[in-house]
């Protein structure tokens, strides 16, 4: 909702990241099952992809669901005194990759939570986040931020807190109850049609940072401050500020990189605010995925079919907010 792209190094090493996010009703699913083989098979049912491999200390990247070999290598490594597992891991995914939802980070969380309940991990919140982000983004080497996972281990309202070395602070929000069903009646999804990967746009992102490109940091500094401001306005209730903040963060982000948003995503935006949305802004790095908007709710159909009418391969996610993080049992 606020502060997106502080979470990312360089800029929060040096400057502090401050993140105000929600999670909502769109989830990860992961099975994990013991084997007696000596194989390990990865299911990404959603992708339709699969592999299969001998079980060992470490399997190496051969382009194929390597995200699922960076947990794998990093739970034997760690938790397993690096002896092999044989296992059967198959996920699913309710949005599409390069959501901006933090789709990603949210598997990566619950494929470790699945091993952590298999082998018994003493893995409370901030560890098992801090975990999945030392896997996806130095392990496996993908770009991106750090609000992602710990979204998905806490869950709910949260304002998140980033400093140097690692330090990351989550604070809870007690919202009130009529400000989440407000929030959650004014709120649309939109799926762009395009999904998009986030490395480009986070390597430009870092590399303004290093340069000390002074438009893009100051953009940062202001998206920051907009966070702080937000967090006010959704304890208090103050939807009219909140709705002139998102505009603003919107216009604050397209300059941290240049690829933030396009001709697409700014059709879209113009023809959401004109059919009546009060904000609009893409959600996670930009450059396609999901859009947030908030409108009247009264207006909420006619800004849907205002959307849809302009974007055939687009599509309306309606959904709720949840409180609950990331959850592991086992079946009998």
């Amino acid at each position: 909702m606020a502060g997106g792209g502080t979470d990312v190094s360089p800029y929060c090493d040096e400057f502090g990241g401050a993140i105000l996010n929600a999670t909502i009703d769109y989830y990860a699913y992961t099975t994990l099952e013991p084997l007696d083989n000596g194989r390990v098979e990865f299911v990404a049912a959603d992708m339709f992809q699969t592999a299969s491999y001998d079980a060992a200390e470490r399997l190496e990247s051969d382009g194929n669901l390597d995200l699922f070999k960076a947990i794998y290598n990093h739970v034997v490594r760690r938790f397993n005194r690096g002896k092999p597992l044989s296992l059967r891991m198959s996920t699913r995914v309710d949005v599409p990759a390069g959501s901006g939802l933090g789709s990603s980070s949210t598997l990566v969380v619950a494929m470790l939570a699945a091993y952590a309940e298999w082998l018994n991990l003493p893995l409370g919140e901030y560890e098992l986040a801090q975990t999945a982000f030392v896997i996806e983004r130095q392990d496996a080497g993908l770009q991106g931020g750090k609000q992602d996972q710990y979204a998905a281990a806490f869950g709910g309202f949260n304002f998140m807190e980033f400093g140097a070395e690692g330090r990351v602070l989550v604070n809870p929000l007690r919202v009130k109850d009529w400000v989440v069903s407000e929030l959650e009646a004014s709120l649309l999804l939109f799926y762009t049609g395009k999904s998009r990967s986030s490395a480009a746009i986070i390597e430009e992102q870092t590399r303004n940072v290093t340069e000390k490109n002074e438009t893009a940091l100051n953009a940062m500094h202001q998206i920051k401050k907009e966070a702080f401001r937000m967090k006010e306005c959704l304890l208090l209730g103050k939807f009219q500020e909140m709705y002139g903040l998102l505009r603003g963060s919107w216009e604050s982000k397209q300059q941290m990189a240049s690829r933030i948003s396009n001709e697409h995503i700014e059709r879209l935006y113009a023809t959401a605010l004109g059919a009546g949305a009060y904000c609009a802004k893409i959600s996670g790095a930009g450059g396609g995925g999901f859009m947030m908007v908030l409108t009247d709710p009264i207006h909420k159909d006619k800004v849907a079919t205002a959307l849809t009418d302009s974007c055939a391969e687009g599509l309306i996610y309606r959904c709720h907010f949840t409180g609950v993080g990331v959850q592991a049992w086992r079946v009998p």
